[in-house]
């Protein structure tokens, strides 16, 4: 068999970015001893201490860099020493906006043996994906000060939606539902009832593209509501699509239902472009070099590139050695109380995938 072969832009980043990122790309290279794939990967050292010592975040032709490569496997940004803002801003969000990864993709799912806080809710009731506006929204970053550092000041920040961006997220969501092939389901979220101009968009984009998928059911539900049903009936969805805040906010539900920021990966997808993908826990400064953070999130971050690769057979065996480890070893999801250390669970994992374990 001809050897596959990937070029991948790392992004180690700050806190335990590092380490975790470190367990991934054992798996990684794991993958690429059992099913013939090479894996040419290029380090960039973005992040708090280069800014520190540089104040630079992204050099002079550094996204171009990236484009040269088919995905971008990203560790955390963020940076105790600096002030918060400063690195998501120069950094995260310029990589989404500049490389236009328009969508924001969370698998929710819960694995057997991962404990979840919601009583009686099990892996059979927990398994949807929430497809988030990536590039518009609040995080646009429109809006502006007047008369700031008075009394009298105005703080004013926009939300922008556009036809095209609203439009290009919701058939995402739709050609995503179809592929996935699960309960068939779209679930709008929003906020039709007080936010009257940019839901009203994302409502008639909504009903609009929706009638060209008659094999999907099609739902509306407020944001406060899905907080919710995501504790009471999370069993109720499949794919979810809304806007870039409240996809920022419901996600984070979404980690906890699923066992925690240990285990919850997300991806920033340009479907015809080069994507990135990352743990969604944050840098967590105060595990760093201790070598107790979970490194799952990031783990499954790579399962889900290897998936937008194509790679569907490496990213089922990962996720095979993941649902293992969790069953059969892990104490817990928590940092420090694992039982394991970070690089005990990496080499487990890596163990697993070539071993090609079955469940």
């Amino acid at each position: 068999m001809e050897e596959k072969a990937y070029k991948i832009a790392v992004i180690p980043g700050d806190g335990t970015g590092p380490e975790v990122i470190r367990e991934g790309i054992k798996v990684l290279e794991a993958v690429g001893r059992k099913f013939n794939i090479k894996f040419n990967f290029t380090f960039f050292d973005w992040g708090g201490e280069r800014y520190l010592k540089t104040g630079e975040t992204i050099p002079e032709g550094g996204i171009e860099e990236l484009k040269k490569h088919d995905a971008i496997y990203l560790g955390a940004i963020g940076h105790p020493q600096v002030k918060p803002g400063i690195l998501e801003k120069e950094i995260l969000l310029r990589i989404r906006f500049e490389l236009d990864q328009y969508i924001n993709l969370r698998p929710v799912k819960l694995y057997p043996g991962v404990w979840t806080p919601i009583k009686d809710k099990g892996p059979e009731d927990i398994d949807f994906v929430v497809v988030r506006e990536n590039t518009e929204g609040l995080y646009a970053g429109g809006g502006g000060f007047l008369r700031k550092g008075t009394p009298y000041e105005v703080a004013i920040q926009e939300s922008i939606n556009t036809r095209y961006g609203v439009e290009r997220c919701i058939r995402f969501a739709f050609e995503y539902c179809r592929k996935r092939n699960k309960k068939k389901k779209v679930t709008l979220v929003g906020k039709t009832n007080v936010l009257t101009y940019a839901w009203d968009l994302w409502y008639r984009v909504f009903e609009e593209v929706g009638k060209e998928y008659p094999d999907i059911e099609k739902d509306y539900a407020h944001v406060d509501a899905v907080c919710m049903w995501f504790i009471k009936n999370p069993e109720w969805f499949d794919v979810i699509v809304t806007d870039n805040m409240f996809g920022d906010i419901i996600t984070d539900l979404g980690a906890i239902i699923q066992g925690g920021m240990g285990i919850a990966a997300g991806g920033n997808i340009n479907p015809n472009g080069v994507s990135m993908f990352e743990p969604i826990g944050g840098s967590a400064p105060k595990y760093t070099g201790k070598n107790v953070i979970n490194p799952l999130a990031a783990i499954c971050a790579g399962m889900m590139m290897l998936e937008w690769l194509g790679e569907e057979s490496s990213a089922k065996a990962i996720e095979k050695a993941v649902i293992k480890v969790c069953r059969d070893h892990l104490k817990s999801l928590s940092a420090g109380k694992m039982g394991y250390t970070t690089s005990e669970v990496g080499d487990l994992v890596a163990k697993y995938v070539e071993e090609g374990v079955e469940l």
